[in-house]
C-alpha cells in the first residue's frame, strides 16, 4: 500500500505542505487517507468512531501502523472529535465516512480558505453526506474528483468489482445472460469488466426495457445499477414489472435503491447481497479489490481540493470539479 501511495503522489503531483487536513482515521484499505495527505506533507487531524468495519480503537490502530511503516506517525493526530479550533485552521476536510455528515454547523467552523474534498464524481453527490447549502452561503468550495481521469483511473475497478459480487453470489459468468440496467456513466466500465468475465450483457437504461424481443432468452441475473438521485426505490410494482422477462433469475443489487421487503414478495429469485446497503449508497465496495481502487481514490480526491484550493484552471477532462463557490485566488496558497 505505501508503494501504491507513492506512486500516485508522484502521479497526480500531490502536493499539501503547509497544509492541514482533517479526515478519518479508519480500518483496512481506508487507512491510506490520513496516510496519503501526511506523505504529501500535510499536517493531519483525523477522526473515527465505532463501526461495522471496527472500533475507534481499530481504526486508529491501524491508521497509525500504515503512518509509522511510511514514516509519517508525527504529523498525524487521531482523536474521538474534531475540536473547534482544529476546523478553524483546516485548509482541506474531507467527505469521508467517519465525518459524515458535514454539518452547517461544522462548515460554519471553516476558515474562508478551507475546501470540502468529495471522494466521488460531482454527479454522485449525496445530499444526506453535506450540506451544500450551507456550503454555498459562506462560500466554501466542494471540490469533486474526476475519477474517470487517467491518473486517478477508478472507475475501471467497477467491472471487476461486479464481475466478483455476481461470483460471490453464485453465477458462473461463461455464457451467462446478464441484463445491466443502468443509467449513469458507470455503463461502459460494468459492460466492459462483464465482457472480460465471459458473461453475456444487454444494457437498457430503464427497468420496462430489459424484456428483449419475444424470441429473446431470459437472462440468467439482472444487475441494478441505477443511480439513486434519478430513479426511485424500486418498490413491488417495478420489481413484479423487472421479474417478467427474467422468472428465477438472480438480482444483484449494484447501485440504486431496492425495497428489500418488497423483493422478498415480489422477486422470485435470489437477491443479492443479502444485506441491503445504506440508502443511496452502493452495495460493494472497491475496496473489496484490494487497496488499489481506495488509494487511487483518496489521492484523487486530495488533489482535486489542492487544485480548487490554489484557484487552478479547471478544465472538463481534468482532475478536479468545483460543485459549488467559485475559486478563489491563488494568493490564497
Amino acid at each position: 500500500m505505501i508503494e501504491s501511495m507513492g506512486r500516485r503522489i508522484d502521479a497526480l503531483r500531490l502536493d499539501l505542505r503547509g497544509l492541514n487536513v482533517v479526515t478519518e482515521a479508519a480500518t483496512g484499505s481506508y487507512a491510506c487517507t490520513a496516510v496519503l495527505a501526511a506523505l504529501a506533507g500535510a499536517r493531519v487531524d483525523a477522526t473515527a468512531r465505532a463501526t461495522r468495519h471496527g472500533t475507534f480503537e481499530d481504526a486508529a490502530r491501524a491508521t497509525l501502523d500504515l503512518a509509522r511503516a511510511a514514516g509519517v506517525a508525527d504529523r498525524i493526530t487521531i482523536g474521538r472529535r474534531i475540536a473547534p479550533e482544529t476546523l478553524a485552521a483546516c485548509d482541506i476536510l474531507t467527505n469521508s465516512g467517519h465525518l459524515r455528515p458535514i454539518t452547517a454547523a461544522t462548515i460554519s467552523l471553516l476558515p474562508a480558505r478551507a475546501v470540502i474534498a468529495l471522494m466521488f464524481e460531482a454527479w454522485e453527490f449525496r445530499a444526506t453526506d453535506l450540506d451544500l447549502e450551507a456550503c454555498r452561503a459562506r462560500a466554501i468550495p466542494v471540490a469533486a474528483v474526476n475519477e474517470r481521469h487517467p491518473d486517478v483511473g477508478v472507475f475501471p475497478f467497477l467491472g471487476p468489482l461486479l464481475a466478483a459480487m455476481l461470483r460471490d453470489a453464485g453465477l458462473a459468468l461463461s455464457g451467462a445472460r446478464v441484463a445491466l440496467v443502468c443509467d449513469n456513466p458507470f455503463r461502459p466500465f460494468l459492460e466492459r469488466g462483464l465482457i472480460e468475465a465471459g458473461a453475456r450483457p444487454r444494457t437498457v437504461d430503464r427497468i420496462d426495457r430489459v424484456a428483449g424481443p419475444p424470441d429473446a432468452e431470459a437472462p440468467d441475473a439482472v444487475v441494478v445499477a441505477l443511480d439513486p438521485a434519478r430513479s426511485p426505490p424500486l418498490d413491488e410494482t417495478a420489481l413484479r414489472r423487472l421479474a417478467a422477462p427474467a422468472p428465477g433469475a438472480l438480482l444483484a443489487q449494484f447501485w440504486g435503491d431496492i425495497d428489500r421487503e418488497a423483493a422478498r414478495r415480489a422477486w422470485p429469485g435470489p437477491v443479492w447481497p443479502p444485506a441491503a446497503p445504506a440508502p443511496g449508497h452502493m452495495a460493494v465496495l472497491l475496496s473489496d479489490l484490494g487497496h488499489e481502487p481506495m488509494v487511487r481514490l483518496q489521492a484523487g480526491g486530495l488533489r482535486a481540493a489542492e487544485l480548487v484550493r490554489c484557484g487552478a484552471a479547471l478544465p472538463a477532462d481534468g482532475i478536479a470539479e468545483l460543485l459549488c463557490a467559485p475559486p478563489r485566488s491563488p494568493a490564497i496558497a
